[in-house]
Order: structure tokens, then C-alpha cells, then sequence
């Protein structure tokens, strides 16, 4: 089983922070769950991270202020030797932002919501072999 030391949901909504962190609770993926309503705090958290430490985050891209590409642009300037697992995790069903998200290597998974046991396990299946 994959094992993080830290799981950020960045969602500018907080009632699918609410019920994504109780699903990711359930699946024993880690001790430490954190929401973060917007980008620049999860951005400014992650600093506060050893930098061994292994984070996986769960990204919203439609969010005000600093959304989700945004954020990922920020993440590879600020954060380039992290190694990170970071997961889209949106409402979009544009395929144009499944390609977009392609295109960044620090993306490992692009998630449509609502977040259900089933996606989460497909998506650390990936990281386990």
C-alpha cells in the first residue's frame, strides 16, 4: 500500500473538501490531511514540508485567485526538486484541460469529481508499481 506523509486537497469549495477528506480518511493513504480553500496556502504549507517528505495533492483548476494552472506554475518555479504526486481533480469534462494537464510532467492523474473510493484506489494503483 502507498503511503504519503501528507495529503493537501486544494478546493476553493469547502463541502468537497469536507467529504474528500472522510473518503481519503477511509483509505489509510495517510495520517495527515490538510484543505486549503486556495493555491497560495497550500503553495506557502508546502515550504513548511520536509523536503523528503512525500505529498500528494488533490487540485482543483477553477478556483479564484490562483487557479489550478497557476498553481502549477508556481509549484515547478518554486519547488523544482520536489517529487511530489500531484492529481487534477475537477469538475471539467473539457478535454482540452485533460490535455492541458498532460502537458505538465509533475501531473500524475486527472480526476473527474465527485472523488470516490474507486478513483482514489485506481489512482494509487499507479504509484505502487
Amino acid at each position: 500500500m502507498v503511503y504519503f506523509d501528507a495529503v493537501f486537497l486544494v478546493d476553493d469549495d469547502p463541502i468537497n473538501n469536507l467529504i474528500n477528506r472522510r473518503l481519503l480518511a477511509k483509505t489509510g493513504i495517510s495520517d495527515r490531511v490538510e484543505e486549503f480553500l486556495g493555491g497560495e496556502d497550500a503553495l506557502l504549507k508546502i515550504s513548511e514540508l520536509n523536503p523528503n517528505h512525500s505529498l500528494i495533492i488533490f487540485l482543483d483548476i477553477n478556483m479564484p485567485v490562483l487557479n489550478g494552472w497557476e498553481f502549477l506554475n508556481k509549484y515547478m518555479k518554486v519547488y523544482p526538486d520536489r517529487n511530489d504526486k500531484i492529481v487534477i481533480l475537477s469538475s471539467s469534462i473539457d478535454f482540452q484541460d485533460r490535455q492541458k494537464a498532460d502537458e505538465y510532467a509533475i501531473v500524475s492523474g486527472f480526476l473527474e469529481k465527485p472523488l470516490t473510493l474507486d478513483k482514489i484506489h485506481s489512482q494509487l494503483e499507479k504509484y505502487s508499481q
